[in-house]
Order: structure tokens, then C-alpha cells, then sequence
């Protein structure tokens, strides 16, 4: 009997709760589904009937516009029904359990779930009460992981460099607080990437992070020096104000990406940032509008590859012609 949360007997996705554990062909059959799904964008009608009369609820525990936005946009280019459910301002309130909320859900035949939640771990817990034939996709949980994200992140960086395999990857901020970081070490170290670092301060980088595969670095210059794709971590506000950095003025100086830092990475490095940026703190305006950022192509591809998802958990992950 197969014991993997995210695989079923024969090794099909049934949830997607974290990159950690997936094999790689997993992840290829991902992105591979997701370049088919690019065309859809490009359509006068953009949609396709994959996830037609399949119900998807987004239940989102905590905010995140552009995370929640893109799935709705996903599911709904595959004709799927969507409800968006901000589940903290009702029935949590009320003092309903998280497990209730799903089986009152549940019982609206629920297809799928996009679960957003502060507590990691809860994507999984959600993944083991629900029935055969329900899916769970993970949003984000706590500082535990990000799947989707890391995914188009990796379906940027195989689109601009086409190959995992002679990749130099810097991730660079508050390694030690995000889910971001650890899926995308994951997914890196996965597909073959033979150099994943990290750079950040000494407060900011896990201990234990180099067990993961990476190097550590704490000086920017030599971090970056010639690496092919720089991903910068968004530094939450609560970081700033508190004792693990002394202010915002001294992390730029040190940590936040400027033309002149860039210049050590290779010349033709992409740079990349989940979002929401903090122009002035992790990046500077002329590199996150200039010629080498690819930021808003991620948000274009998170799109294609979160409707490869939902495809591939429904069972119609046929490729579009």
C-alpha cells in the first residue's frame, strides 16, 4: 500500500502539499503541462474545458491577493466553478474548527482545495481528512512550504536557461522565515541544479540550511559572484521592526540588490522575486525594472503552471495541441 501523502497507488499526483519528497519526474511532468497551457493565454477565448463542473474552493486563512488571484484566474481558464472563501473573517470566527469548515465544504461536493494557511502543517492535515476523489493544493503554510510557487519560479528558470543541469542559483533575504525558500531548495536541488546558495545575515540563514544541499554565503559580492538566476526573498515588515536586522537603511546596504552587486553575477543572469517586492529594501528600482529582471513573467507563467496542477490532480492533463 503506497504511504506518500501526495501520490496515489500508481504514483499520479492526488495532492500537492510540497515539493519535498515529489521525484523529479513529477516535476517535469508539471512544467511540461504548464508550456502547453501557455497557448491558452494567447487565445480571444482563453479557456478549456479540463475542470468543467469540477468545484473549486480557495480557502484562504490568511491574506494574499496575488497568490489567491492567480489560482482563481487558473481554475476559471478551466472552466471549473471557484468560490473564494476568506475563512478567517467567518466561520473561524464563530469558532468552527478547521477540519468542520472542510467537511461542511466537503458536503457542497468540493472537488478541490487551495489552502492558504498561517499554521504549518495544514495543507497535510486537511489532505488526510478529506474523501477519495478530493484534492488538496498547498498555498502556502506557515514557514513550511510553497509548491506552486517554487514551480513557476522553476518554469521561469527553464524557460530563460532552458536546463537545470550547469545552473549556478543564488537565493538571497530571510531564508530562515520563508516557506518560498524551502520549496525552492527543493525543487532546485530536484532537477539537477549542481549550485544552489543561499546569502542573507547570519540571523536570517537557518543553521542547519547546508543539510539542504546549499552553500552559505553572508557577503552579497561573493554570493553572487558569477551565478546564472538571482531569486530574491521578500523581507516582511515585522522582520524590519524587530531585533534580527538593525533597520531597513543597513539590510539595503548589505542585502538589497543594486546594479552595482548584480555586476558580479553572470551577464546575461535573470533576476527574480516571488512578490510583493519592497522596492528600496530587497531590490532597487533599476534592477526590478531593468532588462535582466524577469518579475512579471513569473506572474504571467504562475498561471499556466497552477492550471497544470489542478489538470493534472483532476486527471486532464492531456497536452493541448
Amino acid at each position: 500500500m503506497n504511504s506518500h501523502p501526495q501520490l496515489d497507488e500508481r504514483g499520479k499526483l492526488k495532492h500537492l502539499l510540497s515539493i519535498e519528497g515529489l521525484p523529479p519526474a513529477t516535476l517535469i511532468e508539471i512544467l511540461d503541462t504548464a508550456r502547453s497551457f501557455e497557448q491558452v493565454a494567447r487565445q480571444d477565448i482563453k479557456k478549456v474545458p479540463h475542470l468543467q463542473g469540477k468545484s473549486v474552493f480557495n480557502l484562504f486563512f490568511e491574506a494574499s491577493t496575488r497568490t489567491r488571484t492567480t489560482f482563481e484566474i487558473a481554475a476559471k481558464r478551466l472552466s471549473a466553478d471557484v468560490l473564494n472563501l476568506n475563512v478567517s473573517a467567518s466561520s473561524q470566527s464563530k469558532g468552527e474548527t478547521l477540519l468542520d469548515t472542510v467537511d461542511n465544504l466537503s458536503a457542497m461536493q468540493a472537488d478541490m482545495f487551495v489552502v492558504r494557511h498561517a499554521e504549518s502543517g495544514a495543507a497535510h492535515l486537511i489532505a488526510r481528512h478529506v474523501g477519495p476523489g478530493i484534492h488538496v493544493i498547498n498555498a502556502g503554510d506557515g514557514r513550511h512550504a510553497h509548491p506552486t510557487q517554487a514551480l513557476l519560479d522553476m518554469y521561469t528558470i527553464r524557460h530563460f536557461k532552458h536546463r537545470f543541469d550547469h545552473l549556478r542559483v543564488a537565493i538571497v533575504g530571510d531564508v530562515l522565515h520563508s516557506r518560498v525558500a524551502r520549496s525552492q531548495i527543493h525543487a532546485l536541488t530536484t532537477l539537477g541544479v549542481p549550485e544552489v546558495r543561499v546569502i542573507g545575515p547570519q540571523t536570517l540563514i537557518p543553521r542547519d540550511v547546508e543539510r539542504l544541499g546549499v552553500r552559505v554565503f553572508h557577503h552579497m559580492p561573493q554570493g553572487l559572484r558569477d551565478v546564472d538566476v538571482v531569486i530574491m526573498l521578500r523581507l516582511q515588515n515585522e522582520r524590519m521592526n524587530g531585533a534580527l536586522l538593525p533597520s531597513r537603511d543597513e539590510y539595503f546596504k548589505f542585502y538589497g540588490l543594486t546594479p552595482d552587486k548584480l555586476a558580479h553575477a553572470r551577464p546575461d543572469a535573470i533576476v527574480m522575486h516571488p512578490g510583493p517586492m519592497n522596492r528600496g529594501v530587497e531590490i532597487d528600482s533599476e534592477v526590478a525594472d531593468g532588462v535582466q529582471s524577469v518579475i512579471l513573467q513569473q506572474v504571467t507563467f504562475g498561471i499556466a503552471v497552477r492550471m497544470a496542477v489542478m489538470s493534472i490532480l483532476a486527471g486532464k492533463q492531456e497536452r493541448l495541441p
